[in-house]
């Protein structure tokens, strides 16, 4: 009876113990790393996702914070107010800055960061809002505009990679299916990360939206003309940035120079500001330092692209009369 009871008694033990390590395990993953809590997304039929609206997430130490019109920025005013520069900052994950930024240097922070010691006369105050999304292209984008509009900004900036060149119609099939794009939390940090290992069961019909064929370029061309034009009919300005793909620090392939120079075509035609940022990063000492991976930024590159739309946006206001400004007191 003795030998039966000490043998209950460690059972006990050892269970409490597993429960003890499973609850420390789940802490240090949830609170240390922010897993079981990812920034969640919601499909769309016209833009094909988003990030879903009023969302605040912290994941690897970073702060994310998602306002009410899916933004990565704080709350704001559907209009800005009279003194206020306002521009609008379009992108994919490189604008978004992901997981791996955090809120304050996020590239958009990083914009109103650089302009706001040099306001033209008229302004007070910077507000760079941020819409992006992963692996959103120029439809997705136009596609949002078309939503909500330019939120009175008066200057757009349209951040591009060269892979956006050739990006699909957008889709919402990712959503929920794709562990990178969840629409709900999971129950707990630890399946989060065992999902990680998991191999990504394929998604019906995703294949044949990315094999999409005909004139990629040339649809996305047309989506950035789409841009402009509502840049335009707001009376608001565009400036247009390409940022390379890594490798491409070494020669883009014909294929992208095809596609280069037809956006370089477009920008002349269209009289738009156009920045192909590959000279730029050729001229910095190490340009391999400006990529966090083959395509995405690094806090080096982060700045440096800020500072160059920093840049291009004081040239187009220091030559144009603000709409919304009010005079400095």
């Amino acid at each position: 009876m003795k030998i039966f009871d000490i043998s209950i008694m460690g059972l006990i033990v050892s269970l409490g113990a597993l429960i003890i390590v499973a609850v420390l395990v789940e802490g240090v993953l949830r609170v240390g790393f922010g897993f079981g809590n990812p920034p969640l997304y919601i499909a769309d039929e016209h833009i094909g996702y988003l990030l879903a609206p009023n969302q605040r997430v912290r994941r690897f130490g970073n702060r994310i914070v998602i306002n009410e019109y899916a933004m990565r920025a704080e709350a704001i005013a559907p209009v800005p107010n009279p003194h206020t520069l306002r521009l609008l900052l379009l992108g994919d994950s490189l604008a978004n800055g992901n997981w791996w930024t955090d809120q304050p240097d996020i590239l958009s922070a990083r914009i109103a960061h650089y302009l706001q010691p040099s306001l033209p006369s008229g302004y007070h105050q910077v507000e760079a809002l941020n819409v992006s999304a992963n692996s959103w292209g120029p439809r997705n984008q136009l596609a949002y505009l078309d939503r909500y509009g330019m939120f009175g900004a008066c200057l757009v900036v349209l951040l591009l990679n060269t892979d956006d060149l050739f990006g699909t119609q957008p889709t919402s099939l990712q959503v929920g299916r794709d562990r990178n794009y969840p629409d709900r939390k999971p129950l707990l940090a630890v399946v989060e990360v065992w999902s990680r290992f998991q191999k990504q069961p394929p998604i019906l019909g995703l294949s044949q939206v990315q094999n999409e064929g005909g004139d990629r370029v040339g649809k996305n061309l047309s989506a950035i003309d789409g841009i402009h034009q509502k840049v335009r009919a707001a009376n608001g300005q565009l400036i247009v940035l390409l940022s390379p793909l890594k490798r491409e620090l070494s020669g883009p392939k014909d294929y992208e120079l095809v596609a280069r120079q037809r956006l370089q075509d477009w920008a002349d035609k269209a009289n738009v500001r156009y920045l192909d940022l590959l000279t730029t990063y050729r001229q910095q000492a190490k340009p391999e330092q400006l990529y966090r991976d083959h395509i995405h930024l690094s806090p080096a590159g982060n700045e440096l692209v800020g500072q160059e739309i920093a840049s291009a946006v004081q040239s187009l206001i220091s030559t144009s009369t603000p709409t919304n400004a009010i005079p400095k007191k």
